[in-house]
């Protein structure tokens, strides 16, 4: 633990997280003048930017993406895009599959369902020359030591730096929203007019988040001399803010026994529709128009000061699980839990998939499949896609899934033998060959390549609801994609037994992006969060024989001190008000000193004593020249007055920055944290 320090002794250290900083600097650093942090709240947390016409959110999902968007003077109208070209068979298309297609010179070609379609269409040997990237958002996840010039593969095996990527896709965004803005408008739209919403997972690491924030800037989504014409948004925070908003026939309610406005919970969410809502639903598919009324829906109202409630996104990359409190009047929103999950949606069954390919047909085939066909891999993958989908607790009839004719054709050529005979000697359970050239599956077989994700998914569940501060949970929101499986749905049921009611919204993939729109219209809705770091700066301590550790001394004309301390300004899971600033002074130890260097540092440990403990790292770096200024005039004694440096941390949706002012001349240093430099 850091320890308390009084004012007279502590310097700022110009410490680079090295075995021991402090010991080879000459700079003399600075001492604090206030011993406490001033936590100021912001009266007006809500990012106060230029007004805006418009608000457009984009849901930049894993498996499939969209936008919406909603006018500030009819908020209650959100609109979800157009109509996209080429959707699959019995999938909803409302948004676009995530994937992107560079021609073989690496220039951006298309998005989405026209992507795929043209990749298809190529003839192998040319396909192999272009770069088709899908699913590539789990790798923002994924890295560990992820920067500005992480690569990812395309499919053919080739890297591209994955922030181009990125920016194709907010830019190809960008362009659509802007062109459907202008034909309603019947005038060139002006991007300026826009605010932009980029949601993201909330168990997303800093550094994926400014990643996302940096992608933008690169696309021209927003100029980087104008951040807050962007926001980022925590998907659950954004399902949430939607949740508050819906009416009884928007919603099933499966927890319940009995059957809300004519559904009934044992059937599956379709089936036990009123032919009312059937058709609600249908009129709003086909208007793209969501009429969000300025009402708290009725479920809401049942919710009182305090209560709480958990929003379990259910993506196709990761699972948030993110735990809510209200805070009335306004029916403002507290984060009590900070995010967890992990990397357990709906691909992860992808993956199960091709598990049990590679044990039919062997891992070699399937390797050499995937470079040598990319485009009927591809084909493969969406032909499991739509059976996937129907996939249920009580199905009894088996899943056909379409083998491409080149993946039968080329494991002739591969193995010297068919298909068939692949399947006979496999001995999986449960898959046969049927003779209309297609994989059938008996629904275990299916159930079977569901259970390691929805383990996972359960496994966490149960582990939020141990929690101490977990207690009485009124709701379950199940939102996000994968929420539409009816086996997730069984599967949290039977965990929950009735403790909580489980709510499941219609248009269930949709949510999120409806909420992020909600969002960027009222940002304050949202006023307490749980810091995902713990941040702090470096600075030195008065030397206590006995106390401090000896390979941390250090003598500076005849003083010894204790170095490399972190001090901090907010710990790990402490809540932060949006907007929140933490505020601290310090004075040059040497009154002629001209450079003030202030390091900043974070960790994912609640309690950091140094600033060479083990994952404690270098986040940014404050300069302030003060050469030039006149020193402060001398004090009423005689003796020279010691020179105010103010420090502040703001806490913003996913950028925080720092700041250094020296009060008497108003010189003044801004720095965001940067998590992406290694």
């Amino acid at each position: 633990m850091t320890e308390r320090k009084s004012a007279k002794d502590t310097i700022i250290s110009d410490a680079m997280a090295a075995p021991s900083p402090a010991k080879s600097m000459g700079d003399p650093g600075i001492t604090p003048l206030s011993p406490t942090h001033i936590q100021q709240q912001d009266t007006d947390e809500t990012p106060s930017g230029p007004s805006f016409t418009v608000v457009v959110a984009i849901d930049f999902g894993t498996t499939s993406s969209g936008y919406a968007y909603a006018f500030a003077k009819e908020p209650e109208c959100i609109h979800t895009m157009r109509r996209w070209e080429g959707g699959d068979p019995g999938v909803s298309n409302q948004k676009t599959p995530t994937t992107i297609l560079l021609t073989p010179d690496r220039k951006f070609h298309s998005f989405g369902y026209a992507a795929r379609d043209f990749y298809h269409d190529l003839d192998p040997t040319e396909s192999k020359q272009w770069l088709y990237f899908e699913k590539f958002k789990m790798k923002l996840h994924t890295t560990a030591n992820l920067s500005i010039d992480t690569d990812l593969h395309a499919a053919n095996g080739k890297r591209v730096k994955a922030l181009d990527i990125f920016a194709y896709a907010l830019a190809f965004f960008k362009e659509q929203a802007l062109k459907e803005l202008s034909d309603q408008a019947g005038s060139e739209f002006d991007n300026a007019d826009v605010r932009w919403v980029i949601t993201v997972p909330a168990i997303w690491k800093m550094p994926a988040k400014q990643f996302m924030r940096e992608a933008a800037y690169k696309a021209n989504l927003v100029p980087r001399d104008n951040p807050e014409q962007l926001i980022i948004a925590l998907e659950p925070e954004a399902a949430s803010i939607y949740c508050r908003k819906l009416r009884l026939h928007q919603m099933v309610d499966i927890g319940s026994k009995t059957a809300v406005n004519g559904y009934s919970p044992t059937e599956n969410v379709g089936a036990g529709m009123t032919q009312a809502a059937k058709e609600n639903v249908r009129r709003n598919r086909q208007s793209r128009t969501f009429l969000v009324e300025n009402v708290i829906g009725e479920l809401w109202a049942e919710l009182a000061e305090g209560d709480r409630y958990v929003v379990v996104d259910c993506g196709g990359g990761t699972v948030d699980l993110t735990v809510h409190q209200i805070r009335m009047p306004e029916g403002h929103l507290k984060e009590l839990y900070k995010a967890s999950g992990g990397p357990y949606g709906s691909i992860g069954i992808d993956y199960e998939f091709e598990k049990l390919l590679c044990k039919i047909f062997g891992q070699d085939f399937i390797d050499q499949f995937k470079v040598k066909r990319p485009a009927a891999w591809v084909d493969l993958m969406i032909a499991f896609e739509s059976r996937k989908r129907a996939a249920a607790p009580d199905r009894t009839n088996p899943l056909n899934i379409n083998l491409p004719f080149s993946f039968i054709d080329y494991y002739k050529k591969f193995r010297g033998h068919s298909v068939e005979h692949a399947l006979r000697k496999s001995n999986v359970d449960f898959v046969k060959w049927s003779s209309q050239g297609m994989l059938r599956m008996n629904p275990d077989a299916m159930n079977a390549l569901f259970k390691p994700t929805i383990d996972h998914i359960i496994q966490h569940l149960t582990e939020l609801f141990d929690r101490p501060e977990v207690t009485e949970i009124k709701f379950l929101f199940l939102v996000g994609g994968f929420a539409e499986s009816p086996l997730l749905q069984k599967a949290v049921q039977d965990m929950l037994q009735g403790r909580s009611r489980i709510i499941i919204p219609h248009d269930v993939g949709l949510t999120i992006l409806k909420g992020a729109v909600l969002f960027g219209l009222d940002p304050g809705i949202i006023k307490v969060r749980r810091s995902p770091l713990t941040y702090g700066v470096g600075v030195l301590n008065r030397w206590v024989d006995g106390k401090h550790p000896a390979d941390k001394l250090l003598v500076k004309e005849g003083t010894r001190w204790c170095t490399d301390v972190f001090d901090t300004f907010i710990a790990a899971d402490q809540s932060v008000a949006l907007g929140e600033t933490v505020k601290r002074s310090y004075t040059p130890a040497k009154p002629s000193q001209q450079v003030i260097v202030i390091h900043v540092y974070c960790a994912e440990k609640e309690q950091v004593g140094f600033i060479t403990d083990a994952g404690v790292r270098k986040c940014g770096t404050l300069r302030l020249d003060l050469s030039g200024t006149d020193p402060p005039p001398p004090a009423p004694g005689g003796g020279p007055t010691r020179r105010e440096i103010q420090t502040l941390m703001q806490f913003g949706d996913t950028e925080i920055r720092a700041m250094a002012v020296d009060v008497a001349t108003s010189r003044s240093v801004k720095a965001s944290i940067d998590f992406l430099s290694q």
